[in-house]
């Protein structure tokens, strides 16, 4: 038998439960979890859906995913079975999953964008995920050969890391090396945008947030500049910050007011990244797009080509590590990640280990 923690319904906390081992088939390989990490998404399904402003809630059950769901999407582990079909791995190898499988078939999956495919078969999303004891992976090319990197940093390119190298990747096809580029929170995600810039080389990276702590860590990361936006004039400061209009701006919360920074402070044929799926919406002045000719642009998670070139950034040791805040693999652990994701009390990334005696979430000082 395995164990699972999953979520009876939206709303619902993660309950431990006992299931059948599952066994790999064909090109299936099943791995034993070792490190899994807790993200903003996690929290959204377990709460059911999106907030899309004036156009209500997203219900995710109307997006073709199922309760009882075993969430969970920042996952290594370790190989203790293989489907007959399955080259090229072995039992006792330690992989990253990449975890947003498409179809397969369609023409985005063909490019090699599965990420982007419209009917998603992502893993711990649409398919049982990483709150678990172990998780089975369709085909051994979804998993990253790790190297020496700790299991518990690993896993978190999984979702922050490929989500952030891919979001800044748009927005900076137009910028050198110390040219502003904003980077709106600086929360997990946002720290790992900080980390990707840095590793990118670039020189000249203005953070933002509400939150003094987080901005500590961020010009720890390598922010050259940061930013309180809390309080009026907060698009003035941002842009004082810059010296003068930014050419790209990557918004990891992606509510109606950091969206409206973010655009405030974008020059003449500037990119805006939308990345947070934190809700709401954003009233557009229509004229200011042609007169300015900016870009505004959403990313989501990344491809499995991508994730390829942030695990070599990581083992190549320049990329510089987002904080990590252990917990158990255990219901109380998942849990926990979520209640503190949720309060945003998390400063870092929090990742759940098997056998690890929870970690009480930090509080806010």
């Amino acid at each position: 038998m395995s164990t699972i923690f999953a979520v009876d319904a939206p709303g619902r906390p993660a309950d431990r439960r006992q299931v059948p081992t599952p066994e790999p088939s064909g090109h299936e390989v099943l791995l034993r979890v070792i490190a899994s990490g807790v993200c903003h998404t996690d929290t959204h399904l377990q709460e059911g859906g999106y907030d899309l402003g004036s156009r209500g809630f997203l219900e995710m059950t109307s997006r073709g995913i199922d309760y009882p769901a075993v969430f969970g999407h920042e996952v290594v582990g370790e190989v203790v079975a293989v489907g007959p079909e399955a080259g090229g791995i072995a039992v006792g190898d330690v992989r990253l999953v990449y975890p947003w499988l498409g179809c397969g078939e369609c023409p985005r999956c063909r490019a090699g964008q599965e990420n982007y495919c419209p009917h998603s078969r992502a893993l711990g999303v649409y398919a049982s995920g990483g709150f678990a004891e172990h998780i089975t992976v369709p085909d051994p090319r979804y998993l990253l050969d790790i190297g020496d990197l700790r299991p518990e940093a690993a896993a978190t390119l999984a979702c922050s890391g490929v989500t952030a190298y891919s979001a800044v990747s748009k927005a900076t096809v137009y910028t050198d090396p110390d040219d502003p580029v904003v980077v709106i929170g600086a929360g997990g995600v946002g720290l790992m945008g900080i980390a990707m810039l840095k590793a990118l080389g670039h020189r000249n990276i203005v953070a933002a947030d509400t939150n003094p702590a987080s901005l500590d860590i961020a010009a720890g990361m390598g922010a050259t500049a940061t930013v309180d936006t809390s309080g009026p004039d907060a698009a003035a400061r941002v842009s004082e910050a810059c010296g003068g209009p930014a050419p790209a701006a990557v918004d990891f919360v992606n509510t109606g007011d950091t969206v409206e920074i973010a655009f405030e402070v974008l020059g003449k044929g500037g990119t805006l990244v939308q990345v947070g799926l934190f809700g709401g919406e954003f009233r557009l002045p229509t004229v200011m797009m042609p007169l300015k000719i900016l870009s505004l642009q959403g990313s989501f998670v990344g491809s499995l080509a991508e994730l390829a070139e942030v695990v070599e950034l990581a083992r190549a040791g320049t990329l510089p590590t987002v904080p990590l805040i252990p917990g158990e693999l255990s219901a109380d652990g998942v849990n926990a990640g979520f209640d503190g994701l949720r309060r945003g009390i998390v400063r870092g990334r929090m990742v759940l280990t098997p056998g690890r005696p929870a970690s009480p979430v930090p509080q806010d000082s």
